[in-house]
């Protein structure tokens, strides 16, 4: 795989999720510590960053006005409800082992669940020429699975990386890696993903 025409998204790894103090961290703090999702994360973005990949940064930020013109139900809605998210807060931000380093880019409008939904994602991969997109991040089974869904209808070669992701359980988590990921492109490991990067 060309190092060159490939991102990494980095999909909501903010304190909401990924911090004991954050309004979402019981939902994922286990599958967390069975995957090292941080750590591993972490390596992946270092190192596909050093081998020439583009890593984008996906963060959520609830949008109230468009959230209430939308009548949001399900996740969302429960999301909004649970004050998480919030414009400026602390929970919204990027977590210290994942901060933007120089020439990676950070989304703005991500309000939906996939990273192409009231973003410029497609077209800045576009423009970097790229045809590989590597997903990982939170929830596994939501805005991963929605971004990587979205990558594969837009006719990207999809990859997710199935340990540095977060579900709610490991049950969710093999659901995941046996039926929708092999069906998008495949799940591989950091290391097993960074060995075929030329």
């Amino acid at each position: 795989m060309n190092p060159k025409e490939t991102a990494v998204v980095l999909i909501e790894f903010q304190n909401e999720f990924c911090k004991p103090d954050g309004k979402l961290n019981g939902i994922v703090k286990d599958e967390i510590a069975r995957q090292n999702t941080i750590g591993n994360a972490a390596k992946l973005a270092k190192e596909a960053r050093a081998k020439g990949c583009l890593i984008v940064h996906s963060p959520f930020v609830m949008d109230d006005k468009w959230a209430d013109q939308h009548c949001l139900k399900g996740i969302l809605g429960d999301a909004k409800a649970g004050g998480c998210f919030t414009p400026g807060a602390w929970g919204t931000e990027l977590i210290d082992e994942l901060k933007p380093q120089k020439g990676d880019v950070v989304l703005s409008g991500k309000r939906a669940l996939s990273g192409f939904a009231h973003t410029e994602l497609k077209s800045i991969l576009d423009h970097h020429k790229i045809k590989n997109v590597v997903c990982t991040g939170f929830l596994a089974n939501v805005c991963v699975e929605a971004t990587a869904r979205s990558a594969y209808d837009l006719g990207f070669h999809v990859t997710v990386v199935k340990n540095a992701v977060a579900a709610d359980s490991k049950a969710t988590q093999d659901y995941l890696e046996t039926k929708i990921y092999p069906i998008l492109g495949g799940a591989l490991s950091v290391d097993e993903f960074l060995k075929q990067l030329a």
